[in-house]
């Protein structure tokens, strides 16, 4: 027992030994593992406090030049302001100096003006005292004159104005009996003669412009291809003409009705092209329109060539020429433009021959009167003002220019030829039944109603319709849109309200269009 016992003894012992001998090694590195981490952490405390001071630096630099450039920024403000403030008060000095010298100058003048002041009441006093003086002498020498006349001054007055009145109707009596002997003793006769002769002489047919034309179909089955497919067809004939086309009950026909009358004959043209070629749609209308306003330009230049040709006037303008064959289409009071040019013309050849004149002069200044009426673009000036315009442009004579210029008296007339060629205008309109002044006003108001409409911007086409009872208008697309083309249709009403006078009413209709064309090719 005692040797089981010897075995756990030293066994025990060895055990707390080495435990003894661990805990000492233990307490030893746990010493040397404290001193390790004392000695790290003072590295560590030593190399922030290294960085903290350099960082510290850094914003000290940084804050200082930010504080030199904010001090900088302050004093250039500073300086702005005080820049600032000397103009003011530079200004304010100077208008205080320019005041100052106003005050001076108002001052002279008020001074001046006073000065004036008392002159002319002192002058005003003496020229009363002199009016006071002499009616005291006019009254003297009346009182004088009526006790050596016998008479008071208003019976004196009445006497003498009477007798002057007698004696100088007496004169003027005699003398225009004697004026109007003489008168007529060299002219009545001859006269009488030179004008009833030449009425005799020349005889023309007179006949009414219209402001419709009818346009014969072969059958009423073209009436619908004319209208087309809800009406395209005739909506583009009226866009591209201005001519209302009326299709009625009419039998094979159809009414083209516009106060122009070129527009009606391209229109007339215009379907009888199409008519005959079959093919109706809005471009077709549209090249046709087109095609037929360059034969219709043609055709007045012919006119213009055959009427002066027929006529003997020779050299003329090719501007006065095609002017000519313009008055085909125009007229004057109901009564034709050319036919009534042309009548004047042989009315003032055959005058100016009858009283030994230049009839040649004289012809061309009659058929040239009224060239005035043909304008390509409206003027305010009277027709026959423009007129002697274009002649002196194109080179006409003197004698011709103011033939043109004074046939309405609106200059003075300066050779024999003016008063013949106003006498033949005379006569030519004066024919019964020749003119008619109700056409005339129409077409000028329906002008006038295209003219207001032409005033707005955006407007490319307007034509007055419907006897004047429609203005339809076609816009630009790209300038006016649909808004504005209602407001467009409102003021344009307004306008012809507040402008024109006009039986019954007048519906403005504004047309805006927007296309898009490509070609297949």
């Amino acid at each position: 027992m005692d040797g089981m016992l010897l075995p756990i003894i030293v066994g025990i012992i060895g055990i707390a030994i080495g435990f003894i001998i661990a805990k000492s090694i233990e307490k030893s590195k746990g010493k040397k593992l404290l001193n390790a981490t004392r000695k790290e952490a003072n590295a560590i405390l030593k190399e922030a406090k290294i960085d903290a001071d350099a960082i510290k630096k850094d914003k000290i630099l940084q804050a200082k030049e930010k504080f030199i450039e904010l001090k900088s920024e302050h004093e250039k403000v500073i300086l702005s302001r005080e820049k600032k403030i000397s103009d003011v008060e530079k200004r304010i000095r100077d208008r205080e100096s320019q005041v100052a010298s106003e005050v001076d100058k108002n001052k002279k003048l008020n001074r001046s003006l006073e000065q004036k002041e008392k002159d002319f009441d002192f002058k005003l006093e003496f020229l009363e005292k002199k009016e006071d003086d002499l009616d005291k002498m006019h009254k003297r020498h009346v009182d004088m004159l009526e006790q050596i006349s016998g008479l008071s001054a208003d019976e004196a007055k009445k006497e003498l104005v009477s007798s002057l009145k007698d004696e100088a109707k007496t004169e003027a009596m005699a003398f225009i009996q004697t004026s109007v002997e003489e008168a007529k003793l060299t002219a009545e006769q001859e006269a009488r003669k030179v004008v009833l002769g030449t009425i005799q002489r020349v005889g023309v047919e007179q006949a009414v412009e219209n402001c419709v034309s009818v346009f014969n179909l072969e059958s009423d089955d073209v009436k619908g291809r004319i209208i087309g497919r809800e009406g395209r067809n005739i909506r583009a004939i009226e866009a591209a003409t201005g001519v209302e086309i009326i299709v009625d009950d009419t039998p094979d026909a159809i009414i083209l009705s516009c106060f122009d009358p070129i527009r009606r004959e391209i229109a007339r043209l215009s379907l009888h092209k199409l008519v005959t070629d079959g093919r109706i749609h809005p471009a077709r209308i549209e090249e046709v329109v087109a095609k037929t306003e360059k034969q219709i330009t043609q055709e007045i230049i012919e006119v213009g060539k055959r009427t002066v040709i027929d006529l003997g006037v020779h050299g003329l303008h090719p501007e006065l020429v095609k002017a000519v064959g313009r008055m085909k289409y125009r007229s004057s009071y109901g009564q034709n433009l050319l036919q009534h040019s042309r009548e004047v013309a042989n009315l003032c050849g055959i005058m100016a021959a009858e009283m030994g004149l230049n009839s040649k002069v004289a012809k061309r200044a009659g058929l040239l009167h009224d060239i005035g009426k043909v304008p390509n673009e409206e003027s305010e000036l009277p027709h026959a003002l423009l007129g002697m315009q274009w002649a002196e442009k194109y080179g006409e004579k003197p004698d011709v220019c103011n033939a043109i210029g004074a046939h309405h008296d609106e200059i003075e007339m300066k050779s024999l030829i003016s008063p013949i060629v106003q006498v033949c205008d005379a006569i030519s309109g004066a024919r019964p039944g020749a003119r008619r002044q109700v056409l005339d006003s129409y077409i000028q108001r329906l002008k006038d109603l295209e003219d207001i409409a032409f005033g707005f911007t955006g407007v490319q086409k307007a034509y007055a319709i419907q006897a004047g009872r429609e203005l339809r208008v076609m816009v630009e697309s790209t300038k006016v849109n649909d808004a504005k083309a209602s407001e467009l249709s409102f003021s344009i009403s307004q306008k012809i309200q507040n402008d024109m006078t006009y039986p019954g009413q007048v519906k403005v209709t504004v047309i805006r269009e927007t296309r898009a064309v490509n070609v297949a090719r």
